[in-house]
């Protein structure tokens, strides 16, 4: 590949190129793969792109517009408070997926190792930059007009951050290695884990990095002060016990440690979604007043996309390349399917054994090995579902809007899913900043002509903002326009 061929769009925009050639025949040598369809070639002017992981990418965008901007009417598709999987959580992995296959299809062939390292440098960079900006305090967009960030408080980490560190160290890996990767694969059923066992070794010591480090810790007694201006509890200082290892509730955990110790409190999410759990509401999973015997910590920060949880997330990253690999390699359709859903499955299997056998429960929060199983298994069985009806059946017209969204997903996770279109129209007011467009258009033509402010909400979400970006995205799709990093 050439080096003027963008290298891993990191599921916002990849050239993500799908051989060709004969769909009964396996092509295992790379270069013949490459002879058999000219789209491999870098000085190809057309590449033809998967339109399913197209979509797919499109579709995690979409969850991720729908649970932020109508979670907060319909809590059960919102993140779990604690223990568990809903909607919601499903959406950081997908990324973490989609980012791993796109890792394997835009660095099949390297040409010049170090100009591969710079630009996935480059890009990183570019990814942390748009995150801290985003998610680290700077932006209070839609309903806050106002911009900047106090340093003492700015959050580091966040999900632009998360699939930065993920992206960077898989494709580290993935160039590292591509000199030692075998030119011909056999048939055999592990032939593909063995050709590119080095990508698994790193996942598993990723796994065993985070595993030794969240059971053997030891984690003190801590303490912090809420700040809340107007709250009875502003300024109030509170105590939280702990003084274990291997604890996986929400006070004591090492995931939380590892990020007061090496952040500091001041630097971590202040909202996180515990606030809903039992042990601090009644009204539990639901947004609601807290309890008067609430634990301490309940009011605490904590970081949902931390640093040791962030590790565990190298595993998603590691299982998208792999299902990358079977892509590029394996090129009968049958083929394909059947090595995706069966190692979907076996992760589906792994994670709802561990979590119903109470070894090792469902969180987000951790990033936990089964939640990692299952959302890793789900999004193979969603991409296998995707390819099946879209590139072998060739239902492409009912998902087209998807595809739009995920060619230009960057623009449309900017612009919708963190408000900054919202912000900029709610710019323009009249008289205070509630009298908006966008707050008009919610109310009266929404919440007033359906008498419920939950289903004006996502109705609102679904026509005035996934529908009005699957518009937009399909307009500049047209005109050859996207935003890539």
């Amino acid at each position: 590949m050439e080096e003027k061929k963008e290298i891993g769009e990191v599921a916002l925009r990849v050239s993500d190129e799908e051989g060709g050639g004969d769909p009964k025949k396996k092509i295992n040598n790379e270069e013949e793969a490459a002879a058999k369809d000219k789209s491999y070639s870098s000085g190809s002017k057309t590449r033809k792109r998967v339109a399913s992981l197209d979509a797919f990418r499109g579709l995690t965008i979409v969850l991720m517009i729908l649970v932020d901007d109508a979670g907060g009417a319909y809590e059960r598709i919102d993140h779990s408070p604690w223990n568990g999987c809903t909607l919601a959580d499903f959406v950081m992995p997908f990324f973490l997926f989609i980012v791993g296959v796109a890792i394997a299809l835009a660095l099949k062939r390297i040409s010049q190792v170090p100009a591969a390292i710079r630009k996935i440098i480059i890009r990183t960079l570019k990814l942390l930059f748009w995150g801290i900006i985003l998610q680290g305090g700077y932006s209070h967009a839609p309903d806050d007009l106002s911009y900047g960030v106090d340093m003492k408080k700015i959050r580091w980490f966040g999900i632009l951050q998360r699939i930065a560190l993920v992206y960077l160290l898989v494709a580290l890996v993935e160039v590292l290695t591509t000199k030692i990767r075998p030119s011909k694969i056999t048939d055999a059923p592990w032939a593909l884990f063995v050709a590119y066992r080095w990508q698994w070794i790193f996942g598993f010591v990723s796994f065993v990095i985070y595993m030794v480090t969240t059971f053997s810790v030891y984690v003190p007694d801590w303490s912090f002060v809420y700040h809340a201006e107007g709250d009875i509890n502003d300024g109030k200082r509170f105590f939280v016990k702990c003084g274990v290892r291997g604890h996986l509730g929400p006070a004591c955990n090492a995931v939380g440690y590892v990020d007061r110790s090496v952040w500091g409190l001041n630097h971590l999410y202040s909202q996180p979604v515990w606030i809903r759990s039992k042990a601090c509401t009644h009204s539990s999973p639901n947004v609601g007043p807290l309890r008067e015997d609430a634990a301490p910590w309940c009011l605490a920060p904590f970081e949902p996309e931390g640093l040791l949880s962030s590790v565990s997330a190298i595993l998603s990253g590691t299982i998208g390349v792999h299902y990358g690999h079977v892509l590029i390699h394996v090129k009968d359709h049958s083929e394909r399917l059947k090595h995706w859903l069966v190692m979907g499955i076996a992760l589906l299997t792994c994670g709802f054994t561990l979590h119903f056998s109470n070894a090792i429960p469902l969180n987000k929060q951790l990033y936990s090995f089964s939640y990692v199983c299952v959302t890793a298994g789900a999004a193979g069985l969603v991409l296998s579902a995707f390819y099946a009806m879209i590139d072998v059946w060739g239902l492409r017209a009912p998902f087209l809007w998807l595809e739009w969204i995920g060619m230009n997903a960057m623009l449309v996770f900017v612009m919708a899913a963190q408000g900054i279109f919202p912000a900029f129209v709610n710019g323009w007011y009249y008289e205070t900043p509630n009298n908006s467009l966008v707050h008009w258009i919610q109310k009266h033509v929404f919440v007033r002509v359906w008498h419920s402010q939950r289903l004006g909400t996502l109705l609102y979400v679904i026509f005035a903002e996934i529908l009005f970006w699957a518009v937009v995205a399909g307009i500049l799709h047209k005109l050859g326009i996207y935003w890539k990093l």
